[in-house]
């Protein structure tokens, strides 16, 4: 049985602009995996992605899972790399291999919409989080991820230092809204920044290709896909005056267009992990 899980809004620190008393809220750390629903239903486990494909033969670790029959958990599935960290790239290797993947894996849940058969998306988030932990035994397959009351800024700081995705602010007393993105769960990214040239735009689809200068030496370092309309019309008004050669992908251009970009971390090919637009350099 799916269903279409909860959804959350980005917040951007400093976080003393949050509009609300932190104390109301609780901070988790955001997992960076596959978002994966399971629900046993006729004492059948199925696992499902948050769109609604079912996935349920890509993990067969996770089909015996001791849990009552009419749950439905909602979470994240993750490669564990080293010290427990969550390698993305190699949770997405896992994910295409299937059950033939050899990594293995854990599937991190933070709530719970069903329970006997009951849904229970109308109990606070706390008491959803209190039926969770006595439902679920911790695991090398599953575990309940880890929560603190409060405490945005100072979780937010610790996931920097060990450089982790970022957390997720909850109001400790927000109801689950299957179908919703909701401002009662805020997403806070641990972002990194780079100076960049843009050195290249895709034809049939916007995309850009970005190259880091390092000393003396020019190094492609991926392709960016998110810009704001005002950036884009800017760039669009000027690309033209530094076009060098192009082939049936792509329009290559001279390195003259600085920006800043953001990005989630530096893959193991050393590019940008979803890096997107923050502002032009002069």
């Amino acid at each position: 049985m799916f269903v279409s899980p909860m959804l959350l809004h980005k917040f951007t620190p400093p976080f003393d602009e949050l509009p609300f008393d932190e104390n109301e809220y609780i901070s988790e750390l955001k997992i960076d995996g596959i978002r994966l629903l399971l629900a046993k239903w006729d004492n059948v486990i199925k696992l499902y992605t948050r769109h609604g494909n079912e996935i349920t033969g890509k993990f067969p670790e996770l089909l015996n899972i001791d849990i009552p029959n009419g749950t439905i958990l909602d979470g994240e599935v993750v490669v564990p790399g080293p010290g427990g960290k969550p390698d993305f790239e190699e949770t997405m290797s896992r994910f295409q291999a299937g059950r033939n993947g050899i990594q293995p894996i854990q599937y991190c849940v933070f709530d719970i919409i069903y329970l006997e058969e009951k849904r229970i998306t109308h109990l606070p988030l706390l008491k959803r989080k209190e039926l969770l932990k006595s439902l679920i035994k911790p695991s090398q397959y599953i575990a309940p991820v880890e929560w603190t009351t409060g405490n945005a800024e100072a979780y937010f700081n610790l996931t920097k230092e060990h450089g982790l995705e970022g957390i997720v602010i909850k109001k400790a007393d927000s109801l689950y809204k299957m179908k919703n993105r909701s401002h009662n769960w805020l997403k806070v990214i641990n972002y990194s920044f780079a100076d960049v040239y843009i050195t290249g735009l895709r034809k049939n689809e916007f995309g850009l290709l970005l190259t880091l200068e390092e000393g003396n030496k020019m190094r492609p370092v991926g392709l960016m896909e998110f810009m704001v309309p005002a950036a884009r019309k800017k760039f669009y008004q000027e690309y033209r005056n530094y076009v060098v050669d192009e082939n049936k992908d792509f329009i290559f251009l001279e390195p003259k267009i600085k920006a800043k970009v953001k990005y989630r971390n530096l893959t193991k090919e050393n590019k940008l992990r979803i890096p997107s637009f923050v502002e032009f350099i002069s």
